[in-house]
């Protein structure tokens, strides 16, 4: 099947189109990609990237038969952008829309063999991250924090954002989550076709923005 995979979770703009096989040996296979590290650039490229890398890979869009989206966590402006990107598209298409943790979509590109720390930025001296055994298994998070107090003890490896701070970890896997990963997280609920759970983004921050409450009374 084709697979349209999108991320916004991080600073990278990423639309690919994926092949995806019905042998679950069968690793996805990236049939074209766009990817544009920008942060303030989401709302800008990402349609132009989905509409680059269809043309690349020679799809049409009525060929496309799910849609798998980085579902964070990551920073509210950039990460509803793909979310609402995904969910436009399967609407308008009929179409299912996996969602499927950007961190994990990361940690899914390092080898298998030892246990791994993905870390992204969460901007604010801040950092989203989670841990994963040896086989690729989350075992802890997501969370947010300072990277000073990111749990670092029993990973053996880094990979995600690793020039935000000095975890002490040989750096082993991609910085930003990729189409071929996004599709390897979503990949046996995409063979079973399985229905997709909820398109819920992980912002793992309360909103800045808050209802205002009473108003002050001015006058005694």
């Amino acid at each position: 099947m084709i697979v349209l995979a999108l991320d916004t979770a991080t600073p990278a703009v990423t639309a690919g189109v994926v092949f995806l096989g019905d042998s679950p040996a069968a690793a996805p296979e990236v049939l074209a990609e766009r990817v544009t590290v920008d942060a303030r650039a989401h709302g800008e490229l990402l349609t132009p990237h989905i509409q680059d890398a269809l043309r690349a890979a020679g799809v049409r869009i009525g060929e496309v038969a799910a849609v798998v989206c980085g579902s964070g966590p990551g920073p509210f402006t950039g990460l509803r952008v793909g979310m609402v990107t995904a969910a436009a598209f399967g609407h308008a298409l009929d179409l299912p829309v996996y969602p499927v943790c950007s961190l994990d979509a990361i940690a899914a590109e390092v080898p298998a063999g030892e246990p791994t720390l993905v870390v992204t930025d969460a901007r604010r001296r801040e950092v989203y991250w989670a841990k994963y055994d040896a086989a690729g298994r989350r075992t802890h998070g997501p969370e947010v924090g300072a990277p000073a107090r990111v749990a670092v003890a029993g990973a053996d490896r880094l990979a995600g954002a690793q020039k935000l701070h000095d975890f002490g970890l040989p750096v082993a896997g991609p910085e930003f989550p990729t189409p071929r990963g996004l599709v390897r997280v979503a990949a046996a609920a995409l063979r079973a076709g399985d229905t997709p759970d909820p398109l819920t983004p992980r912002y793992l921050r309360r909103p800045d923005a808050v209802e205002p409450g009473a108003r002050k009374q001015v006058r005694a």
